[in-house]
């Protein structure tokens, strides 16, 4: 039976070595090809992450196994993406921003609205009038978000990855997209 949990505070810890089993799953696959390195220092930023301020998570299992997971945090205003070849319209960047950093579903579970409820679980009630988020563009996700109405408004080249759309969605007043 599929249970969506809510994690906050302390609670998330006990997420933390499921997380990053499914983060090692996920990230193995192509465009991704992750390796021990990346599932390392995943492992590693995660406490801090959990911590920042208005950190949300929710995750999905199924009898007992983590299959699904989303998480992010508030992006205060006047803040945007590193290393963005942009700024975002100024309705966007003043504003606080909820920022997706982690939407996982395990491959076995896809394609039967996990991936959906999750972020829609995620998204609503938060304040936050936009969400954004990071995405490979050679992501098969990539194709999710634009027919669910994110928009690309910049792009961000890490020097350990590809170049990232930058994607933002407008929230209604119950915070879902």
């Amino acid at each position: 039976m599929l249970v969506y949990t809510a994690a906050v505070g302390s609670s998330v810890e006990l997420f933390f070595t499921a997380l990053v089993d499914l983060y090692a799953v996920v990230y193995a696959e192509l465009p991704y090809r992750e390796g021990p390195e990346q599932v390392a220092g995943f492992r590693e930023s995660l406490p801090g992450e959990a911590g920042r301020p208005g950190f949300g998570m929710i995750t999905a299992e199924d009898d007992g196994l983590l299959v699904g997971a989303t998480y992010g945090w508030t992006m205060s205003a006047g803040t945007w993406w590193s290393r963005s070849d942009q700024e975002p319209p100024s309705e966007i960047r003043e504003v606080d921003k909820f920022a997706v950093l982690e939407w996982m579903v395990h491959p076995r579970w896809r394609g039967v609205g996990i991936g959906a409820e999750l972020l829609r679980r995620l998204l609503s009630h938060r304040p936050e009038r936009y969400a954004t988020l990071a995405a490979n563009p050679a992501s098969k996700a990539r194709r999710i978000y634009r027919r669910t109405g994110w928009r690309q408004v910049a792009t961000s080249t890490l020097p350990w990855g590809p170049p990232m759309d930058l994607l933002v969605t407008p929230m209604s007043a119950t915070g879902e997209p």
